[in-house]
């Protein structure tokens, strides 16, 4: 009797439940778990192992090539088998990849490890069919994305030292998100084109410290203190890049009557609308500028000790058309404190906007997603967290961000936070989505 192979769920569920936390601390990672996730990704997809050429990147990071029957416009289709850290309140365990209700509930289902599932599922159905790409297509999965690592900046440098230009290149990103927008009911599509800058700096006031009997007036946490709120009150400009008044565009007919004319006629009014978009919430606001969140506080080790040194880490996520110069002064304008030191911990600049107007490659992701999710409107938009992709834009001109997932707005806010999920149905669709791109490259 043979033994049944097992689904893309248990697949998934293998994969969860090696907890491949990455740290900025290289100490710090469990490189074991690492190793062993990779044994488990031979062992769940064999085909793709035996009959694709690897090269390892960076401490655990793979690199397939698929040869096509040409290879003058190959493709990478990426993903990252390292996930962030669980914290407490989960509804399940955070490593058991439990089946329940119709989803998958586990840390990585949605990011990343369910791309990385899809991607290789899809690979190892066509190998089984035997299937032949009509272009190269390399599948690059990095080890430390969360962390801004550097597996993805080597898989980079390997394909630049073999002279690959991809024609396109697509990671994790955006989702057939439900609910993205208030009013429209319908799914939308969202395609990254662009995504925004990460820099991270640290707020820092110093002082003499002592005994917290005889504070004096705006020591360290006090003067940190009113940076924070400072900088709280002085939002960055708002504005509406191309790919997001093509997005309000394409939305549009499915919003209520009253935001269609508005939606519509984005690029003529895109002021007012960036207002309107403002005032919509924290997601709809996001799309609109720049963002500083502050993240992390340290101040006095004990409760009657006055801090010495008080810090504030602060998240910046720079919008398209901005720049980091100009975000380190906006920040230090809007602290207006000389006491209160700006110490920059890591910068990165937008990424350049793909092409998405009249494009083959953009194209051909729209209609990819026309077959498979035939419910919902495909448009671009500029991703607001960061990913690995963006070390590609070095070589290649199209870049794009799409998981071919179904989310809700739960699920979306699940994602770095408690009962990440993804729907049993939403997988193997996503399947379905990636094995269909694959099969329509020419």
């Amino acid at each position: 009797m043979t033994t049944p192979a097992p689904s893309v769920v248990g697949k998934l569920q293998a994969l969860v439940r090696i907890p491949t936390v990455s740290d900025r601390d290289r100490d710090r990672v469990d490189h074991e778990a690492f190793d062993r996730l990779l044994v488990e990704l031979a062992r769940q997809f064999p085909r793709l192992h035996a009959e694709l050429e690897l090269t390892r990147v960076g401490s655990h990071g793979l690199l397939f090539r698929w040869a096509g029957a040409d290879d003058s416009r190959p493709v990478v289709l990426m993903a990252h088998l390292d996930v962030v850290p669980v914290e407490d309140g989960w509804t399940r365990p955070a490593f058991d990849a439990v089946v329940a209700d119709g989803f998958v509930w586990g840390r990585g289902t949605l990011d990343d490890k369910g791309c990385v599932v899809g991607i290789c599922e899809a690979v190892e159905t066509l190998l089984a069919r035997g299937f032949t790409p009509a272009q190269d297509v390399w599948l690059s999965f990095g080890c430390d994305e969360e962390v801004m690592g550097t597996s993805a900046q080597e898989a980079v440098e390997v394909l630049r030292a073999r002279g690959v230009s991809p024609w396109f290149v697509l990671d994790e990103g955006g989702a057939v998100a439900h609910g993205a927008f208030p009013g429209v009911s319908t799914p939308i599509a969202v395609i990254g084109v662009a995504e925004k800058g990460v820099t991270s700096v640290e707020l820092r006031a110093e002082g003499h410290g002592g005994h917290a009997s005889t504070p004096a007036r705006m020591g360290p946490t006090a003067r940190i203190a009113r940076a924070v709120m400072r900088l709280e009150r002085s939002p960055f400009r708002s504005s509406l890049p191309a790919p997001t008044v093509e997005l309000m565009r394409r939305m549009a007919p499915h919003a209520p009557p009253a935001l269609r004319p508005l939606m519509a006629n984005a690029a003529r009014i895109s002021p007012v609308l960036a207002r309107a978009l403002v005032l919509a919430g924290p997601e709809s606001a996001a799309m609109t500028r720049t963002t500083a969140a502050v993240t992390t506080l340290s101040g006095s080790p004990a409760l009657n000790v006055i801090a010495a040194t008080a810090k504030a880490g602060v998240n910046i996520r720079i919008m398209v058309g901005d720049s980091v110069a100009g975000v380190l002064a906006h920040v230090r304008k809007a602290v207006g404190d000389e006491h209160v030191h700006l110490d920059v911990i890591e910068s990165g600049e937008p990424s350049p906007i793909s092409p998405f107007r009249e494009d083959a490659a953009f194209s051909l992701l729209e209609e990819t997603i026309g077959e498979v999710f035939a419910d919902a409107v495909a448009s671009p938009y500029v991703m607001m967290a960061a990913t690995d992709s963006r070390h590609f834009t070095a070589i290649c001109e199209r870049v794009y961000r799409f998981a071919p997932f179904r989310m809700t707005k739960a699920q979306r806010e699940s994602i770095h936070a408690t009962d990440e999920r993804i729907g049993v149905d939403d997988l193997a669709d996503g399947v379905r989505w990636y094995a269909t791109l694959i099969e329509r490259i020419r």
